[in-house]
């Protein structure tokens, strides 16, 4: 009996979800094929359907495969100086937001989250730990002395992810937004946002 190798099924399937990504971001869920996929990712249907039973299933495998990076990326994170830190998890979402194909797939995923359970749960389990990753950054950098402490982690996180969300709805409605041009102005806007500085006594 042949044994199937694990780093090999699974650099396989993230394969799949990378050209599955890219056809949802350029098509949208609704248009996008099983046959798109299958071409994009230089595959037979057969072999798709190995690793995956529908195309629901990529697009929440995607959304999935987001919370494990975003995951990730906070772990990453952990042992760098708190304020570094949180500014460098800001340029990474600079970065997402300048390119088109993943500006897309965001908003695609939250149009699906409203009209699909599983996706909505899945969206909601990734803004958690989105949130609970920038509140831990937020506390380490008040005790830090980098963030006035008098801003609640939480909220403070709260309020931090609804400009990663801002961030991603000004690429969809505004063509001549760059979010690469505007980086040292976010950087400007979050030290005075958070007073990470400290205030000179009046």
């Amino acid at each position: 009996m042949r044994t199937v190798d694990p780093a090999k099924r699974e650099a396989k399937r993230l394969q799949i979800l990378a050209a599955a990504a890219r056809c949802f971001a350029r098509k949208g869920f609704g248009q996008t094929r099983t046959a798109d996929i299958c071409a994009e990712a230089g595959m037979s249907p057969g072999n798709l359907f190995y690793y995956f039973g529908s195309k629901q299933d990529i697009f929440a495998a995607v959304v999935e495969q987001d919370g494990v990076d975003t995951e990730a990326l906070f772990a990453g994170l952990s042992a760098a100086e708190p304020w570094d830190a949180l500014t460098r998890f800001f340029d990474l979402v600079v970065d997402l937001a300048a390119d088109a194909d993943y500006a897309r797939l965001a908003l695609e995923i939250s149009a699906q989250a409203h009209r699909d359970e599983r996706i909505a749960a899945l969206v909601a389990a990734n803004d958690r730990s989105v949130r609970s990753g920038l509140a831990d950054l937020v506390a380490r950098a008040t005790g830090a002395g980098r963030i006035d402490p008098g801003l609640d982690p939480t909220t403070t996180a709260t309020w931090l992810a609804t400009l990663v969300d801002g961030l991603f709805n000004r690429v969809a409605v505004d063509a001549g937004f760059a979010p690469e041009r505007e980086r040292e102005s976010l950087h400007l806007i979050l030290a005075r946002l958070l007073r990470h500085e400290a205030q000179p006594e009046s």
